[in-house]
């Protein structure tokens, strides 16, 4: 027996977004706080609203690549779009451009298209799973290798320094430009996936009898790879390497769907919003000397569920 998981996410996210606007190091009174206005405006609210945009993002791209991968164990990084994307990121911050407010989205996304365009020259003629999932642990590990190399090779230690805490991931310092720039291929990469719903319904009864029910193998993986390429490109551009939100989310709203992979996109777009709103203010308000960067509380997050589920996987529960 399913719920209805949407307007249970949206009342969970209507109650957690006015409480992000006012957690931080120091807590926000609109009634005594100076300037709250203007604080609440420009900082607090883009950051807010970004990390929605972000969670929305990687908690359908997960959905998505475990239903067109039929593994509960995917995760959008086996595209090798999000390492494309911190790889073009690191360029910019090699080159010294730290201080740009374009270029360094502007290279991350060139990187994540760029890994995007690998992958649908190796695997996109014959729209095969197993092909492309391999091509995307290669395209993974080559942008890893070139990201580590580009560490060891680092022009001088205030590069090498913000090239460490940018992979690190954050919504720190994030502005409405941001939020301009991600929004947007956020959207159309969720609408890009949703369209893929039914394709990915069929292929759960298998490729041979999806085929025979008109599925395109070459058109879903476009689909995919451009949907997965907007949606993880366009979070790691403007917030850095923010894992385990697409493995995490999807089983969290599975139980409350009817399993259809269809039907678990958007509620999983939904709960990664939730999450990723949550986390980023909870670390707001952790009591530590610097502010902990997201992406490692969210891995400290993920990592003992990833142990959980390969443990149900391992008695045959999953």
């Amino acid at each position: 027996m399913t719920t209805r998981p949407i307007p249970l996410l949206l009342a969970l996210i209507a109650l957690a977004l006015p409480l992000s606007l006012l957690a931080g190091r120091v807590w926000l009174d609109p009634a005594s706080t100076p300037n709250a206005a203007l604080i609440l405006a420009e900082l607090r609210l883009p950051r807010s609203l970004l990390a929605l945009i972000a969670g929305a993002g990687l908690g359908a791209a997960g959905a998505a690549m475990q239903g067109y991968l039929r593994n509960p164990l995917a995760d959008p990084g086996l595209f090798g779009i999000a390492p494309g994307a911190a790889l073009g990121a690191v360029a910019a911050l090699w080159f010294g451009y730290a201080n740009s407010a374009w270029l360094i989205p502007l290279f991350a996304l060139v990187g994540a298209g760029g890994a995007m365009a690998l992958l649908a020259a190796i695997a996109g003629r014959t729209g095969g799973i197993a092909l492309f999932t391999l091509a995307g642990l290669m395209v993974a590990s080559l942008a890893g290798a070139l990201t580590a190399l580009a560490i060891s090779l680092a022009p001088n230690a205030f590069a090498m320094e913000s090239i460490v805490a940018w992979l690190n991931g954050a919504l720190t310092d994030r502005s409405w430009r941001e939020v301009w720039l991600a929004a947007p291929l956020v959207l159309a990469g969720i609408a890009l996936l949703r369209a893929a719903g039914p394709a990915l319904d069929a292929l759960t009864l298998g490729e041979t009898v999806a085929r025979s029910l008109g599925v395109s193998p070459s058109r879903l993986l476009w689909l995919l790879v451009l949907g997965v390429g907007l949606t993880v490109g366009a979070v790691t551009a403007v917030a850095g390497i923010i894992g385990f939100v697409g493995l995490i989310v999807p089983h969290l709203v599975r139980p409350l769907t009817d399993r259809r992979p269809s039907r678990l996109i958007g509620p999983s777009a939904l709960a990664g919003a939730l999450l990723v709103l949550v986390a980023d203010s909870a670390v707001r308000v952790l009591p530590l000397m610097t502010e902990l960067r997201l992406g490692i509380a969210l891995s400290l997050l993920g990592a003992p569920f990833f142990l959980w589920l390969l443990v149900k996987m391992r008695s045959g529960r999953l």
